[in-house]
């Protein structure tokens, strides 16, 4: 039985599943017509051809959402890793900034060969993580596990360092990297408000002290240093 073509359509798709299956356990129709920027009505002929493609790449139950089949995830981790592997390509060998890779890595993660994904992997060192703190699938299509916390959910005396953002906006990566909320860079929760879910935190070595929202809070995650320690 002859294995029909992943198109770059159908990779942007299965990357689309992938990433709102993770988070939600399912994407929806309007879920996914929303971050493709799609017609519901488009993204339902095309779940459902997907449905029964040889082999199906997802599983389609109406009203309950799409998910991915095995093979349906193998291809997706494959583009995730061609777009992570290009990005800390872009940042590191050729000197661009995180808030301008997603666009190019996004137009490069379709065309590039195996080889050349085997070549910028050993270039590297073979990195875990993407310029965004993002686990990079392995050569073998799986992904890592990460046993991180989101920053909304850090409370005062509690310190941690900074493991992900959860953004591809360069406006928001902007003003993060300007409040020193970067990978790598560790925090302290000094204060926390329940009514307005504002955190009051002091960033890396100087301490600098800043109040940040759920907005942002939410896109961030983090590895928990200490367990109510003193800050």
């Amino acid at each position: 039985m002859k294995t029909e073509p992943i198109t770059q359509n159908i990779q942007d798709y299965l990357k689309a599943i992938y990433s709102l299956a993770e988070s939600e356990g399912a994407a929806s129709t309007n879920a996914l017509a929303a971050r493709l920027g799609i017609a519901p009505a488009s993204v339902t002929g095309m779940i459902q051809k997907l449905a029964i493609s040889t082999p199906p790449l997802v599983i389609y139950r109406k009203h309950q959402g799409v998910t991915l089949t095995p093979e349906g995830k193998r291809a997706a981790l494959e583009v995730i890793r061609h777009h992570r592997l290009l990005e800390t390509y872009l940042v590191t060998m050729l000197g661009y900034s995180w808030d301008n890779v997603h666009a190019e890595a996004e137009r490069l993660e379709h065309v590039i060969s195996e080889d050349f994904e085997a070549r910028i992997a050993a270039a590297l060192g073979n990195p875990l993580r993407d310029p965004h703190g993002d686990l990079i699938p392995t050569a073998e299509l799986t992904m890592p596990t990460d046993a991180d916390t989101p920053l909304s959910a850090l409370r005062p005396l509690q310190k941690a360092v900074i493991l992900r953002v959860r953004s591809d906006d360069p406006a928001l990566l902007r003003h993060l990297e300007s409040l020193g909320l970067v990978p790598g860079a560790e925090v302290a929760a000094a204060e926390y408000s329940p009514f307005d879910q504002n955190t009051s935190l002091r960033v890396g070595k100087s301490g600098t002290a800043i109040v940040v929202g759920f907005v942002i809070t939410s896109r961030i995650f983090v590895e928990i240093l200490n367990n109510r320690g003193v800050v």
